[in-house]
């Protein structure tokens, strides 16, 4: 039987990067595993070409998987309550999604829509954006992404509801497996209000329209 502290590991807080399985490669290391992959698909990793490829990945990672690096909570904490007792929707749309799938370390491209339900207090509205980019410049699944950033809005924000929508094309689909391009896949999260009012819903899913298909770039 497992010891305890194995059997039932401690939960990563919300908002937290998982702690490392190690400690972190050196950058010497992440270009030498670079050049084992070159040579994995079939090329030279020592022609002209390719010279400076692992370089040039390794340094991309950086700002692929920068989320790692932000704490989604600590972008939220400040605030303002000079709202003349706003408490109408405050929706930000469109926001873009630059983000890797967990699972073949492909890209995921779309758009996220947020929107809440303030209780006397908002957030400036780039602070929505880096929430997202924080989750989405990780590792991911858009189910748990969607959940993620609709969580930790509603904690730290306390509002009367918050939703989530997500429209992203996975090239892990489009452009191996069952390789179909042109599909979007949805998701969302609802919480407060927004789950429990149907006409504050309705009125969200108006504002941002009927999910529309995301252009592959």
């Amino acid at each position: 039987m497992p010891p305890e502290d194995d059997a039932n590991p401690p939960s990563v807080p919300l908002g937290a990067s998982p702690p490392p399985a190690s400690p972190p490669p050196t950058r010497e290391e992440a270009e030498n595993a670079i050049r084992t992959l070159l040579r994995w698909a079939g090329d030279n990793p020592g022609r002209e070409g390719l010279l400076d490829t692992p370089k040039r990945v390794a340094k991309a990672y950086r700002e692929w998987f920068a989320g790692y690096e932000e704490d989604p909570m600590e972008l939220l904490q400040r605030s303002f309550e000079e709202v003349e007792g706003y408490d109408e929707m405050v929706l930000l749309r469109d926001i873009r999604l630059e983000s890797t799938c967990e699972h073949h370390m492909a890209p995921i491209i779309g758009r996220v829509h947020v929107a809440y339900l303030p209780r006397g207090r908002v957030v400036g509205i780039s602070k929505l954006a880096r929430v997202v980019d924080a989750y989405g410049k990780r590792l991911q699944i858009q189910e748990k992404l969607t959940a993620q950033i609709a969580n930790t809005i509603e904690q730290v924000l306390n509002p009367f509801g918050v939703a989530v929508v997500v429209e992203a094309a996975h090239q892990c689909m489009t452009t191996r497996g069952a390789h179909k391009p042109g599909v979007t896949m949805v998701t969302s999260r609802m919480l407060g209000a927004f789950r429990e009012n149907r006409s504050t819903r309705q009125e969200f899913l108006a504002m941002i329209g009927a999910p529309r298909a995301t252009p592959v770039i």
